[in-house]
């Protein structure tokens, strides 16, 4: 049976409603549970580490909620690093289907683009709003700059995980290798702290890290005292538009070897 690669690459919005179901009832189950757990768990981690990191300083560095500034650096590094393992893993994942005429491997990878925003998108916008609530906060959203941000971390995370679906398919080993060189970013990111504040030698590595940017235009659409005067949007896409463009050039070429050999 021909593969979909000689097919138009972009089906028809049917078929990517179908994996999308598909992949909503497998990671989340078919009942609300699965969903209450994708916002459970990043509640306890900002619960946690907002206990631990107001005994450590005495205010956040940007307004008056340890649970608020921990929560804008947090979420937007976990939607980003679920888009890469979504994309990266969505052959492996989708590979009975794709054997179909009409299913494409893009149609695999664009269901699970969206459906990694969306939820993404559905618990920032539950927590944040939690923290609003019990931490009886005022809060000023600069919607444009927000939306660039969460803009931002989804073109990061599709160039990498395009890059990702290529070495994963190809070399299985990789998705162990990556997990382990995606542990310091928690750190490196700005999550804790605001790269602003370090040594211009300090900041000026840490700004290499295109994620940096990314937590720092969220933020920037929150805290309205807080202008990014470090963010570079023009840089973030750069390398995200670079690594897509290849990625989806290898892609084309040696996605029937990744479908019949590699996986």
């Amino acid at each position: 049976m021909p593969r979909a690669a000689h097919k138009i690459p972009f089906a028809s919005g049917r078929v990517i409603l179908a994996l999308l179901l598909r992949e909503m009832a497998s990671t989340y189950g078919r009942s609300p549970g699965g969903y209450i757990w994708a916002i459970l768990e990043p509640v306890a981690g900002i619960s946690i580490f907002s206990f631990v990191f107001s005994f450590l300083v005495s205010s956040p560095p940007l307004g008056e909620s340890f649970a608020l500034f921990f929560a804008t650096g947090f979420l937007p590094l976990a939607m980003y690093q679920d888009i890469v393992v979504k994309v990266g893993t969505s052959l492996k994942y989708s590979r009975p289907f794709l054997t179909y005429p009409n299913v494409t491997y893009m149609d695999a990878i664009i269901s699970r683009i969206i459906l990694a925003i969306l939820t993404h998108l559905i618990v920032f916008g539950i927590i944040i709003s939690g923290i609003v609530f019990l931490d009886d906060l005022r809060l000023m959203i600069d919607y444009p700059r927000l939306a660039r941000g969460f803009l931002m971390a989804i073109a990061m995370g599709i160039g990498v995980g395009l890059i990702n679906t290529l070495l994963m398919g190809m070399f299985p080993i990789w998705q162990f290798v990556w997990a382990v060189i995606n542990r310091p970013l928690f750190i490196v990111s700005g999550v804790l702290f605001l790269v602003d504040d370090l040594p211009e030698e300090m900041r000026d590595y840490l700004l290499l890290n295109p994620l940096t940017h990314v937590i720092m235009r969220i933020r920037t659409g929150i805290f309205s005292t807080y202008e990014g005067p470090y963010v570079s949007e023009l840089y973030v896409y750069l390398i995200a538009f670079s690594l897509a463009a290849l990625g989806l050039v290898l892609l084309k070429r040696y996605h029937s070897y990744l479908l019949d050999e590699g996986t």
